[in-house]
């Protein structure tokens, strides 16, 4: 097949790559530069992490040389400042916390991916993620299938979960079925890519001092309001409600002689009224979903009635049995056990044993 091979410069976006040279596939290498000047080679003091900056795209370069492949970088900062780091902003400012990660793959990283694919005679588009496709071929269905790894500690279905069926069905992933990131890790080193050692990120790539609050801010100015207790008295004052998550604790600013002896922890954002509101942790109960822009990848399954399913909540998060029910790219959720803390504007997606069913935006909850 000919191959587009996504290169992060990473341990395995180069092992992904590293295998599909092996097996006698036509791999051309692409770095995304993101957020950071392309057209620098100077690789400054301190961490780096995220998608763009010098050194992983140097680490990139090398591995396609080594390997003898083409190799190209492309400069889509712009795109990504506007379809991903606008929508972040946006989203804060609407008292929404989003995932990123998950509006960068569907909108900037596949979808420029695959419809340079298309345009150029590309079979297949691969990355390094941990997951699996199921194509059509193999699924029995008549359409592909989106699974998690056979790794669970790795398993980034959930980060994928917004990716259309089309371009699923042109996805590969060859590290969804390793055995452990160690795996991965041995294999770089015996293959002498000069990544094996290179550490994981899980900071938001734009943010890499990990300071959302202070990245915000700088971008939207403050906006002082009001932090009100669950019973409306106010407690406390703000600077902008995008400085707050719901199950937020620390960080709260609020008096000790106000707080009290039990922690508050943040229970609801209104960015209308520009009012944060606190309360006791057995307000952030959730046991009701309304989540909306649905993406769902199982037309073999009715969802006129309701589905009993898992959802996952958070990237990491465990599974919860919950009963769907899905119409006009709207989900509601009723959860059969209580979790805490769900913020609006994340995603919650849909599992049948490792098989996503689909994925949607948490729009509401209720306790």
């Amino acid at each position: 097949m000919k191959i587009l091979a996504a290169m992060s410069g990473g341990v395995d976006s180069s092992v992904a790559t590293a295998r599909m040279v092996e097996q006698g596939h036509d791999v051309t290498g692409v770095y995304l530069a993101l957020h950071a000047n392309m057209k620098s080679d100077v690789v400054p003091d301190g961490p780096l992490t995220g998608c763009g900056n010098p050194r992983d795209r140097q680490d990139a370069a090398r591995v396609a040389e080594l390997l003898g492949i083409d190799f190209q970088v492309w400069d889509y900062a712009e795109v990504f400042s506007k379809l991903v780091i606008d929508y972040f902003l946006d989203a804060y400012q609407r008292g929404y916390t989003p995932n990123p990660c998950v509006h960068c793959n569907e909108h900037v990283k596949f979808a420029v991916l695959h419809k340079f694919a298309a345009e150029h005679g590309f079979d297949a588009v691969i990355s390094g993620h941990y997951a699996r496709t199921l194509h059509r071929s193999n699924s029995g269905t008549g359409f592909t299938q989106l699974r998690r790894a056979r790794y669970r500690g790795k398993d980034q279905s959930y980060v994928l979960s917004a990716v259309g069926l089309e371009t699923l069905e042109r996805s590969y992933f060859p590290l969804g079925d390793a055995e452990s990131k160690d795996v991965i890790r041995a294999e770089a080193e015996r293959r002498g890519l000069g990544v094996s050692s290179k550490p994981d990120s899980y900071d938001i790539c734009f943010i890499p001092d990990g300071d959302t609050r202070g990245f915000i801010e700088a971008r939207l100015g403050k906006q002082a309001g009001e932090i009100q207790d669950e019973n409306g008295k106010v407690v406390g004052e703000h600077a902008g409600v995008y400085g707050y998550t719901i199950g937020q604790r620390k960080g709260l600013g609020l008096d000790r002689s106000i707080q009290g002896k039990e922690p508050k922890f943040v229970i609801d954002v209104d960015a209308k009224s520009n009012i944060v509101t606190v309360g006791p942790k057995e307000l952030l109960s959730v046991c009701s979903i309304r989540a909306v822009d649905a993406n769902w990848l199982a037309p073999d399954i009715n969802t006129g009635d309701a589905l009993e399913a898992f959802v996952q909540v958070r990237a990491h998060g465990r599974e919860l049995p919950a009963s769907i029910t899905l119409a006009d790219g709207v989900m509601d959720i009723e959860l059969q056990e209580q979790v805490r803390g769900l913020p609006r504007g994340q995603s919650v997606v849909v599992y049948r044993e490792d098989r996503v069913l689909g994925r949607a935006i948490v729009e509401t909850t209720r306790r």
